[in-house]
């Protein structure tokens, strides 16, 4: 797997246009896919081709910092829904600003579309990141213990990761980009209240059935 290296640390100045370097690049890439050159990067943030390798080594470099930003953002926006005071008002304040994330979804898509190592580290690091949330949940109440912490994250962020993948997916039309704002808002809209009927509510109405896969395994 890549291992992710540190923004290069620098003056107050270096550390601005840095950032703004790597916020370009998460709409860059989400917009046109990793393909896309530094030089379109640089472009896009007002600086040089050499200034973006000053900061960040390489194309590589500068994706592995897009994607710890992806992950930091996701994080704590997953961290104040959970342990709001009250979880639903939470949830509806983060609902109703969905659109904003419309950046962070396309450069998740686009990465994870990509395939390779890059996109296995960014998919186990959310999950490490989901394992780490649900716990905070976990201790505020809000949420029940689970038998296994990480099965139970990586299974609900292969089901959220893939949902959001296929509906993308399904509206993409040739030589037509995805309105990820749009996209995004019917997403939430349409699968929202069958995900919250079925992680309040269960499924099955026979709680043995667990007990009994666990024991035969």
């Amino acid at each position: 797997m890549f291992n992710r290296q540190p923004v290069p640390q620098g003056s107050a100045d270096d550390l601005t246009t840095a950032a703004r370097i790597r916020d370009t690049a998460i709409e860059v890439f989400g917009e046109y896919g990793f393909q896309v050159g530094v030089r379109k990067i640089a472009a896009a943030a007002g600086v040089s081709p050499g200034l973006v390798n000053h900061h960040f080594g390489s194309k590589d470099g500068l994706r592995a910092a897009c994607d710890d930003r992806v992950l930091q953002l996701i994080r704590d926006e997953k961290i104040k829904a959970i342990t709001a005071p009250s979880v639903a008002s939470g949830m509806l304040n983060a609902l109703a600003e969905v659109e904003s994330y419309a950046p962070l979804v396309a450069y998740m898509v686009r990465s994870l579309q990509a395939g390779g190592p890059m996109a296995e580290s960014l998919f186990d690091h959310m999950a490490a990141d989901a394992e780490m949330y649900l716990e905070k949940g976990v201790e505020t109440g809000t949420i029940k213990p689970s038998r296994d912490p990480a099965a139970r994250a990586r299974y609900l962020m292969m089901l959220n990761v893939g949902a959001t993948l296929l509906f993308m997916q399904i509206r993409q039309h040739r030589d037509e980009p995805i309105d990820y704002r749009k996209a995004i808002r019917e997403l939430t809209e349409e699968l929202t209240p069958p995900a919250l009927e079925l992680y309040t509510q269960g499924l099955l109405t026979d709680p043995t059935i667990l007990d009994t896969f666990t024991k035969e395994k």
